[in-house]
């Protein structure tokens, strides 16, 4: 049974943050209106390309998109790339090449033989497993992003709710263990991951506002567009049966008229 922290709810009210439960319980997730949510829902193309940007500067050096292909970038429903920009994109990552023409798979310094991506490719992950990625992140493990708003409770309301929440005073009486960060969106509060927005910390290309609140939306958007690329094509499959349904059943009542129309 969870149990309220009297100290914990009168700081969160006067500081306007959401009301805590029992110690390390998650905060009320922050509610946004998001574009893609609803049977009429679509991807904002500008908040696709910014989200892209977010997660190639910021995220991309501890989480991987390994369920992205490059060619998604600029295929109908995605961020809207052309196929240029998008093969220009894959370039600029690099890919293992796999064994050359005389079987060799690492160069003669021992390192392996790397190639620019290509659109068949699926993003690169930061670490070259997952003993390096525990090592350079204190030994947690970071998440891979391609499906993330799948499968966490609360979709795009809890990845915009935990990578804005930092920055907020843990109530009276809980320490934040040492190497981690007080974060109350995440399950018990301590998360190793530190703060990864700041204002102004991306230049979007058009010049965009780039508080955290604009970056951290336009990567959620970006995360929802990995998590289902083809929800565009799945709303527009969905309304067009229902509308078939209608008239099918209209078609149905009024054959139902005409025949039982004299047998009563």
């Amino acid at each position: 049974m969870r149990f309220a922290l009297p100290l914990g709810l009168a700081l969160g009210l006067a500081l306007g943050a959401p009301a805590l439960g029992a110690t390390g319980d998650q905060a009320p997730l922050k509610t946004m209106e998001w574009s893609f949510e609803g049977a009429f829902g679509t991807f904002n193309r500008t908040d696709l390309q910014h989200g892209f940007q977010v997660y190639k500067e910021v995220c991309s050096a501890c989480h991987s998109l390994n369920r992205v292909a490059f060619h998604t970038l600029s295929e109908e429903g995605g961020p809207g790339f052309t196929d240029a920009q998008m093969k220009a994109l894959a370039a600029g990552y690099k890919v293992l090449a796999g064994p050359n023409d005389k079987g060799e798979t690492v160069d003669d310094k021992g390192n392996p033989l790397m190639r620019p991506g290509a659109p068949a490719d699926y993003f690169p992950p930061p670490f070259a497993n997952e003993e390096a990625a525990r090592t350079a992140n204190g030994g947690a493990l970071p998440p891979d992003l391609s499906i993330i708003e799948k499968a966490r409770v609360g979709g795009p309301n809890y990845v915009y709710s935990l990578i804005t929440g930092f920055g907020e005073k843990p109530p009276a009486g809980f320490k934040v263990t040492d190497g981690k960060y007080y974060n109350p969106y995440f399950l018990g509060w301590d998360i190793a991951m530190p703060q990864p927005l700041s204002d102004g910390q991306v230049t979007f290309v058009d010049g965009a506002p780039n508080k955290i609140a604009d970056e951290a939306k336009a990567v959620v958007t970006f995360l929802a567009w990995t998590s289902e690329p083809h929800l565009e094509a799945r709303h527009r499959i969905g309304v067009g049966v229902m509308v078939f349904m209608i008239v099918l059943s209209g078609l149905l009542y009024l054959s139902y008229r005409r025949v039982w129309r004299d047998k009563h």
